[in-house]
């Protein structure tokens, strides 16, 4: 079988779905803006290319066995502004997409954006049915990188929705409970949804491959919490003190991961507390 040629946008997400495939089956090609050399063991053949200026593009890496059939797209912008997300999410997507010199042998584009797409809601639970309803320009922007897909790729683009990452390396909220520094937000519609970095990759690997998807899919674990007793068991697990609470507003939505599980995908940390409380031991191991 030859081999799919996968390209990669992004960082740390990227890295890791590159590590966890087949490398007789995938070939990894990876953007970067700046030049990147490769390490011993790296599994990318890195471009160096600006999603604003994306020439590069019009080469693959030596070593490609045809051209791009399918693109894993995670941007990371810069800064936390709408312009930072407007050039990461559509302007990006439009201009990679513009850029492909074979877009006909484009199989799949995997576009990984975030649940911000929705804002706080009521206890109800959300799925990929609730319409967006996004509250700021970080969410307006991923919708719009969405609608940008569908149109361009219909039935070969899928959006994964991630809820908030954690695991090696992604343990800032169990740190900041620890040193007594966070706060919890109190009263109704204040939901933690979260889902461990190891399992989106999982998420990633399955998008790419599977059959007849849907247009979108939420990617998160199976126990969404109160935010506040998630806050407490989790400064508990990191040797905290419990945090103060304080009124707020919605902060958040109750989400449900059915449909991604419906087509084959299984986390391996199902629970979030047990799966902080494994990263927060390998840590000190």
């Amino acid at each position: 079988m030859t081999a799919r040629t996968l390209l990669l946008v992004g960082g740390d997400l990227c890295v890791r779905t590159a590590g966890a495939l087949d490398p007789q089956a995938w070939f990894c090609a990876g953007l970067r803006r700046r030049r990147m050399d490769a390490r011993p063991g790296d599994r990318i053949h890195w471009l160096q290319a600006d999603l604003g200026k994306p020439a590069a593009l019009n080469a693959v890496p030596v070593g490609a066995p045809g051209p791009i059939t399918h693109i894993l797209y995670a941007p990371a912008p810069d800064t936390r502004t709408p312009a930072s997300y407007a050039q990461a999410y559509p302007l990006g997507l439009r201009a990679l997409l513009d850029a492909l010199p074979h877009p006909d042998q484009l199989q799949r584009c995997v576009l990984v954006d975030s649940t911000a797409v929705w804002g706080p809601g009521p206890d109800a639970v959300v799925d990929e049915r609730t319409p967006p309803a996004p509250t700021d320009f970080r969410g307006a922007a991923m919708l719009d990188a969405e609608t940008l897909l569908q149109d361009r790729l219909p039935g070969r683009g899928i959006a994964l929705r991630l809820s908030g990452l954690y695991g090696p390396g992604r343990l800032r909220l169990a740190d900041g409970l620890r040193a007594g520094r966070i706060i919890a937000p109190d009263g109704p519609g204040h939901w933690a949804n979260r889902i461990h970095i190891d399992d989106a990759v999982r998420a990633c690997v399955h998008l790419l491959a599977l059959a007849d998807p849907q247009p979108c899919y939420i990617g998160t674990d199976d126990h969404p919490m109160p935010t506040a007793a998630f806050y407490d068991a989790l400064a508990q697990m990191a040797g905290g003190p419990a945090p103060a609470r304080e009124s707020r507003p919605p902060s958040g939505k109750r989400l449900s991961n059915a449909r991604l599980r419906a087509s084959g995908w299984q986390p391996a940390w199902p629970d979030m507390l047990h799966g902080y409380a494994a990263s927060l031991a390998a840590r000190h191991a």
